[in-house]
């Protein structure tokens, strides 16, 4: 068996120095034991994951970890998750992320209300899908046409559409919607009317007598024309999977000919399915014949989404003890040799609660050259390492052309 090559990605994993943790940030701050094992071992260092003048995203800066110059490849997020969903897009089709998100109800009128949640309260995909359907059931027009993706992350096909610049629902938490709506009048008043198709709805009833946050404003953003990506096993020699809850991610590997793998329970939440990521990830690597896998966590983003420190600390640790550690045990005791690259794709710093462009920290450990070294795995410590990789697109030539 040669070397296998492993990406374990924290969405959103990277932050600030926080008051609340001494001075800390929540990757400093976290219980990492498997990572400060290995960190001594480690090359670590600083990456520019987005591009000069590209809005920071998981999109643009997911495919730039994968080894895609977004500055060419990127058409827009949604595009990329109808992929994932099986959305066979035509050359005039625009893509739109669908996010069915929470906004506040006593406001008499629509504008004046504010977001409160842009994943209303992680709701699972069984529920929103039955919500989706009654906005499809509205709305839906040869023009417009809805796809059900996972938990709150749907979308919208627009027939002969246009790219539109539309506004993240994470970005603006908190704030009155009015000035963060569509110019485009069909998508506003689409949206204007879902929020009455929903708020009353009985999967909203229930959720509000059980304290959780009701998904009743369809959102649109994320705008995009359809992908071209080029093959991740011609570019790189390596046959790929892809283990992730969010289409997003699915989205890139269906776009990049890699493998996808289905892991029953994976959600995308801080209590996703860790342990069957792991055992998928395996699989790939030591029973199906490939050679690279590519494992992301969105949890980090998620917490760093919702303000919570206690949460993202939580991710954090999560990723160490339930993926990290059993992945690395099980390849070390198999005697696999191995490349292992750790690192967020952008920081989600908990101070803004939404993503920021600034560069993050990577650890690339190699099983077969082990390093010697007394440094620990966080932002602070990868800064001082003065180790840089300007261009976030080649990282992933360090991990797999030593």
């Amino acid at each position: 068996m040669g070397m296998k090559y492993i990406i374990v990605l924290g969405d959103g994993m990277a932050d600030e120095p926080v008051e609340s943790l001494g001075g800390r940030t929540p990757l400093a701050f976290a219980k990492t034991p498997a990572m400060d094992r290995l960190s001594k071992m480690s090359q670590i260092g600083m990456v520019h994951t987005i591009p000069e003048g590209m809005k920071p995203g998981s999109d643009t800066a997911n495919l730039a970890v994968l080894g895609y110059d977004p500055s060419i490849y990127y058409s827009g997020r949604s595009p990329l998750e109808a992929l994932s969903i099986g959305v066979a897009m035509k050359e005039t089709d625009i893509a739109l992320r669908c996010n069915i998100v929470t906004i506040s109800e006593e406001e008499a009128v629509f504008e004046e209300k504010r977001i409160i949640d842009h994943s209303s309260g992680e709701i699972s995909t069984e529920d929103c899908a039955v919500l989706l359907e009654a906005v499809r059931k509205e709305l839906e027009t040869e023009a417009y046409r809805f796809y059900t993706g996972t938990s709150y992350r749907h979308c919208l096909v627009w027939d002969r559409g246009k790219v539109v610049e539309l506004t993240p629902p994470h970005d603006v938490l908190g704030q009155t919607i009015g000035q963060h709506l569509p110019e485009d009048k069909v998508l506003r008043e689409m949206m204007k009317r879902s929020y009455n198709i929903l708020v009353n709805h009985p999967v909203n009833q229930e959720r509000k007598k059980k304290g959780l946050n009701p998904a009743n404003c369809c959102w649109f953003w994320g705008a995009g024309t359809k992908p071209k990506l080029d093959s991740f096993e011609e570019k790189t020699g390596k046959k790929g999977m892809m283990v992730s809850a969010v289409d997003l991610l699915k989205g890139i590997a269906t776009g990049a000919g890699m493998g996808v793998c289905q892991v029953e329970g994976a959600n995308g939440g801080l209590h996703t399915n860790y342990e069957g990521k792991v055992q998928a990830a395996l699989k790939a690597l030591l029973e199906d014949g490939y050679d690279f896998v590519y494992i992301h966590i969105e949890a980090p983003d998620e917490m760093g989404h919702q303000g919570s420190v206690e949460k993202k600390v939580q991710a954090i640790e999560y990723l160490d003890e339930r993926v990290l550690k059993p992945l690395t045990e099980c390849l070390d005791n198999r005697q696999v040799d191995y490349r292992l690259l750790v690192l967020p794709d952008h920081p989600t710093p908990i101070r803004v609660r939404t993503h920021t462009a600034d560069s993050v920290p990577y650890m690339l450990y190699d099983s077969t050259a082990p390093l010697a070294g007394d440094w620990d795995y966080n932002e602070e410590n990868a800064k001082k390492s003065g180790n840089y990789e300007e261009q976030g697109y080649r990282l992933i030539g360090h991990l797999l052309e030593p």
